[in-house]
């Protein structure tokens, strides 16, 4: 069973021994076919109670997870100082540890309540946090969109820093968000050392922004590399739409890939495809039934 402990010193020796070395190269590096530590992003069960989601998470394999702390999550930011510890013990009570917090955070502010949700989950052990993506407004220059970036990510660094939580920030498809494309953002966080402020490498949306170069989005991120996520997408014409993990673009190239590049880090399964929630029995059934089978096909890629 994997312990708050060995989750804390397993993500150290990621940063320390993975994310800081350079880039590797991928004929030079030796594969592994050792499933990693792998999380579940609870999203699609949000709106079961505490005690029922944890039994649930423990019903399906997992023992750890990336839970979201934000408006629509499992615990509001309004109420983070009271809900969040009957979350982390509901989930300790079945073994199971959070391991990453999901949140509306991308900056200091008071509106977000961003330092008393990073001071909260820091007192309760939670390593690391998810960021809110930065998004690309109006008519002025992409170039000083970034730039006025820049202040507000030096502050959320600096603060984290203080509190000793580590700050990651996802890649995302779509022309309205800061590092759809890696570039922009890489750019950004090269100020910045691996454990001070992380990617978590999305393949859906990097083969959706990337096409046949989304190798080329992982290389920019590995010197950063905290998490990886993995889900699934077919195209509807011009949009990505979500789908099963074994019946997608994404493919087990991906994971060859990532072994090859030297991670051995953390991994996390996103089932977000699913629509209308787990308000119903027959929802929740189909729900766990959806994860199950994308947690066997996440194995057998890696097999």
């Amino acid at each position: 069973m994997l312990t708050r402990r060995s989750w804390l010193g397993a993500a150290g020796a990621v940063l320390v021994g993975g994310a800081l070395r350079p880039f590797p190269s991928f004929a030079a590096a030796s594969p592994t076919s050792t499933f990693p530590a792998c999380s579940l992003f609870t999203k699609h069960l949000v709106g079961l109670p505490y005690d029922q989601l944890a039994s649930v998470v423990a019903e399906l394999g997992f023992t750890s997870v990336e839970a979201p702390v934000r408006k629509g999550g499992h615990v509001d930011p309004a109420r983070v100082e009271e809900d969040l510890p009957k979350l982390v013990e509901a989930f300790k009570k079945q073994g199971i540890i959070i391991s990453l917090l999901t949140s509306d955070i991308n900056a200091v502010n008071e509106a977000d309540r961003s330092e008393k949700v990073l001071r909260t989950a820091k007192a309760l052990g939670i390593p690391s946090y998810r960021m809110k993506w930065y998004p690309y407004a109006g008519t002025k220059p992409l170039w000083a969109q970034l730039d006025d970036i820049r202040p507000q990510l030096k502050d959320l660094v600096g603060l984290s820093k203080e509190i000793g939580i580590l700050p990651c920030y996802q890649n995302h498809s779509g022309p309205k968000n800061v590092g759809a494309g890696i570039w922009d953002m890489a750019m950004l966080m090269r100020d910045y050392r691996a454990d001070e402020l992380s990617w978590n490498f999305d393949f859906f949306h990097a083969m959706v922004e990337g096409g046949l170069s989304w190798p080329n989005h992982l290389a920019l991120v590995r010197d950063h590399l905290s998490m990886v996520y993995f889900k699934n997408f077919n195209w509807k014409g011009r949009l990505a739409e979500g789908c099963p993990l074994a019946e997608g673009t994404v493919g087990k190239d991906s994971v060859v890939l990532l072994r090859k590049s030297g991670y051995t880090g953390p991994i996390c399964l996103h089932v977000e495809y699913l629509k209308g929630g787990v308000s119903s029995p027959d929802a929740l059934r189909n729900a766990l039934d959806c994860t199950r089978q994308d947690f066997a096909t996440l194995k057998q890629w890696w097999a």
